[in-house]
């Protein structure tokens, strides 16, 4: 395995290039990737910046140029479900682009040419990270939405309720790491530890607890992975 492991922020990957043995860094397309072993593993960490079109980027990057055999994405989200509460980790199923139409030439969510609207995870992976989480927190498994808007309005999370009855949270790149390794044929999972409720306070919520938890949490939950 070469582990590639993405995240938006720099927060988000606190402690991980701290831990990584014999770190290189290389500098494409306007990122630093990092390479080493982060406990025995051979890995990739990189920092792909916020939203759709740079995760894509960043994740086609760690493939074609520095030969990650399997990707995760890690990092913070907002809740889409009451059950779902600050400090919880949404582990995805499956991801779906909320903000993507191309109705009425194809239904919407789908994404064109792929005949599919929502993209599952890899199993055994997902089930490795999920099981590396519940050392951690709480966990919750299933649909994780992603778009080009940071959602800090309760009318926006009550909106995409009602349309993905199933959403437990809504953040800015997986479903666009998740299409990039399904055309490319490499194993995925996404991890998001809930920052805010997606409602009027996000920002504030958002920007506090990705400074004071959101770090430790992706250190512990790529240590507990790596190690299992």
């Amino acid at each position: 395995m070469r582990l590639g492991i993405i995240s938006a922020l720099a927060e988000e990957q606190h402690g991980l290039l701290e831990a990584l043995q014999s770190p290189s860094r290389h500098f494409y397309g306007m990122r630093e990737y990092t390479t080493g072993k982060l406990w025995e593993i051979d890995a990739v960490c990189v920092l792909s910046r916020i939203g759709k079109v740079a995760a894509a980027m960043t994740a086609a990057i760690l493939v074609e140029k520095f030969g990650v055999t399997h990707i995760i994405f890690t990092g913070v989200a907002g809740s889409g479900d009451k059950n779902v509460n600050v400090g919880d980790i949404v582990v995805a199923d499956t991801l779906i682009q909320h903000d993507f139409d191309a109705s009425p030439l194809f239904p919407r969510f789908e994404i064109p040419l792929t005949g599919l609207s929502s993209f599952a995870t890899d199993v055994a992976l997902t089930e490795r990270l999920a099981g590396a989480a519940r050392q951690v927190t709480r966990v919750h498994r299933g649909l994780i939405a992603s778009g080009d808007q940071f959602i800090g309005k309760l009318t926006q999370i009550q909106a995409m309720k009602a349309d993905l009855p199933d959403l437990l949270a809504v953040e800015m790149e997986g479903a666009a790491v998740a299409q990039v390794c399904f055309e490319l044929g490499i194993p995925f999972a996404v991890i998001r530890t809930i920052s805010d409720n997606a409602n009027d306070d996000a920002a504030v919520d958002f920007m506090h607890f990705i400074k004071t938890v959101a770090s430790r949490y992706a250190f512990d939950v790529i240590h507990n992975f790596c190690k299992a």
